[in-house]
């Protein structure tokens, strides 16, 4: 396929992403077991009358999908798709509590319809009055990864030319209850955590929402070209750099042309193995991570994409976000490497534009 190009890039995360001089005023948190995003005042983008109806994963997405419209200077896109792993789970626990605090009778539809997961993609085309390809990916992990590849699809087809793409995922209390029970969150006596040499199993969880807008055409916007993405389900730790070895030599690069790699190290002892084999294949490459800023969550993979297109375009290596001290003068190729509790691993390969 023929890449298509990152034309905007606008995030809501547990760092203030929002504003400007994001790569430099990226905070770590190690501490806590939960991390909170930090949310823009709602009232400046929806009617009050609305806030009041929408879950946090909606509003999140109304008001990213705002600035990542804005910033490419587009109307209405010809296809919006949006990926999230858990939806809007705030309603769809609403709704069954209400299920069950009356007796599974006399229930109001409202909260049932506002659970699905398509409501976020459904919610953005009402305010744009955009009638064009709607679509929700729902893959844990690579949700956002399967919608980048469909909007690579529609473009290359001439379905489309400009593709909003976001992904998207909240918190809810109890939800987060059932993740410290079962350990997928990590023990108060665990913290802080140590992401990248954890001798301890679980993660820190976070919440975001990141919108793009991916084009046909290069802009003077333009961030990044989306180059290639790769998505396998299962994959045993000795087998990860031979797939990265092979999903570079189809796009004819080697290690050594990749100038940066984004590794989604958790702090998550028997997942992370993965991201240890894949560091070994560069050891020329500047080697970064990034849940230390965002917390881990199904679609954590929008904010490295999020940072590695302002690495692209502004030509800077956040010192916070490095594993190793490699330095480069100019980043061409950034490879991003994900996958949550070691499923669902994703490839994804940006160059300079």
């Amino acid at each position: 396929m023929n890449p298509v190009y990152i034309n905007s890039a606008s995030c809501i995360s547990v760092q203030d992403t929002l504003n400007k001089n994001i790569l430099q005023n990226l905070t770590p948190e190690n501490s806590v077991q939960i991390l909170k995003a930090i949310e823009p005042n709602y009232k400046e983008f929806i009617p009050p009358a609305m806030i009041r109806r929408m879950s946090k994963t909606v509003k999140m997405s109304s008001v990213a999908s705002h600035y990542a419209l804005q910033e490419a200077g587009i109307e209405k896109p010809d296809a919006i798709i949006v990926g999230t792993g858990m939806g809007c789970s705030q309603d769809s626990e609403k709704f069954l509590k209400n299920v069950i605090d009356n007796n599974e009778e006399f229930l109001t539809p409202t909260f049932f319809i506002q659970s699905t997961h398509n409501t976020v993609a459904g919610q953005i085309a009402l305010g744009l009055q955009c009638h064009s390809y709607n679509f929700t990916y729902v893959n844990t992990s690579s949700s956002l990864e399967f919608s980048l590849l469909d909007a690579q699809l529609q473009i290359n087809d001439d379905e489309a030319e400009n593709v909003l793409v976001g992904s998207t995922d909240e918190q809810t209390d109890r939800t987060m209850e059932l993740y410290r029970l079962n350990n997928t969150i990590k023990k108060e006596a665990d913290l802080p955590a140590d992401y990248l040499s954890s001798t301890t199993n679980g993660v820190i969880w976070g919440e975001g929402a990141s919108f793009f807008v991916v084009g046909k055409n290069k802009t003077e916007q333009s961030y990044a070209g989306l180059k290639d993405i790769r998505i396998i389900n299962t994959l045993e730790p000795d087998h990860i750099q031979n797939c990265i070895i092979d999903f570079l030599t189809r796009n004819q690069l080697s290690g050594n042309d990749i100038d940066v790699v984004i590794l989604g190290f958790s702090g998550d002892a028997t997942s992370d193995i993965y991201y240890a084999e894949a560091m070994d294949l560069f050891p020329d490459s500047a080697i970064l991570y990034y849940k230390h800023l965002s917390g881990e969550f199904n679609t954590a993979s929008g904010f490295s994409m999020f940072t590695a297109c302002h690495i692209l375009k502004e030509q800077q290596i956040p010192e916070i976000m490095m594993i190793n001290q490699v330095n480069k003068n100019e980043v061409k190729n950034i490879l991003l490497y994900n996958h949550l509790a070691g499923h669902d691993h994703s490839l994804i390969l940006l160059e300079k534009v």
